[in-house]
């Protein structure tokens, strides 16, 4: 079985609070990306791991959704995902405490209820569905 590895990097300086880092994926979309505390717990300029999460998890569960459809012999029109993560106080920390994805999606001929199948199985299999251990949940819209 093949292994695909994929990588990114973080630098920092500084404090926790006052302190700033930079992102770099191996793609280079990201490369040298602003974050910090202000850009995680504020709304300052730059990126947040959070945000990053949510990317990856509407891509792929989007992705894994059109391979579900695209195997039951169907082809989507569209399919739109937002990922909400809940970054959440835990103790003296925090915790990403769930991630509510929200789906439109246009696909001609499909009855509701082989969507909602076809989508949850996608939500379940999606791997950043797999590697998650916070609540994952899946509102999903056929339109």
């Amino acid at each position: 079985m093949a292994s695909i590895k994929r990588s990114a990097s973080a630098h920092w300086t500084g404090t926790g609070k006052e302190g700033k880092g930079s992102l770099t994926t191996q793609s280079g979309i990201l490369k040298d990306s602003q974050y910090g505390f202000n850009t995680r717990f504020e709304n300052g300029p730059g990126t947040n791991p959070e945000e990053l999460i949510a990317a990856a998890h509407a891509g792929c569960f989007t992705m894994a959704l059109a391979f579900q459809l695209s195997g039951a012999g169907h082809t989507p029109e569209s399919l739109d995902t937002e990922a909400k993560v809940s970054l959440e106080q835990e103790g003296g920390g925090w915790k990403i405490a769930a991630v509510a994805l929200v789906l439109k999606a246009k696909v001609p001929g499909l009855s509701q209820e082989e969507f909602t199948k076809l989508a949850e199985t996608a939500k379940a299999n999606c791997p950043v569905s797999k590697v998650l251990t916070a609540s994952i949940t899946l509102e999903a819209t056929l339109g």
